[in-house]
């Protein structure tokens, strides 16, 4: 059980071999994780569209997220949040190679089942 938002990460985010998805609570039309990132990015050419909204901080490290529509990414840091609407096609270009990015993700609206 996550207790820190900072401490406990998995294997694969203190090796950097892969982005790690964790549940802090799940509950019907809501879902909050902590991702941590290690320099991984959004496939080429790759966008994610959900069925549910999604509210997403950053917490250590930065990021850079691309909303379709949008010419430039946004850039985010410690403390920069941004919500993307349940539809919204978006991706990850890119997130800090010399540490860990920590992301606090609120999904919510239809989540699907699966993930409850």
């Amino acid at each position: 059980m996550i207790t820190n938002l900072f401490r406990d990460f998995p294997a694969a985010a203190q090796n950097g071999s892969a982005e790690t998805f964790e549940a802090l609570l799940t509950q019907p039309n809501l879902h909050i994780e902590r991702i941590v990132s290690t320099g991984q990015a959004s496939p080429p050419d790759f966008w994610y569209c959900q069925t549910q909204g999604e509210w997403v901080m950053v917490l250590q490290g930065s990021a850079g997220l691309q909303l379709e529509g949008e010419a430039q990414e946004r850039i985010l840091r410690v403390g920069d949040f941004v919500n993307i609407p349940a539809g919204c096609r978006h991706r990850v270009n890119w997130t800090d190679s010399s540490g860990p990015t920590v992301w606090l993700a609120v999904h919510y609206g239809a989540i699907p089942v699966s993930e409850i």
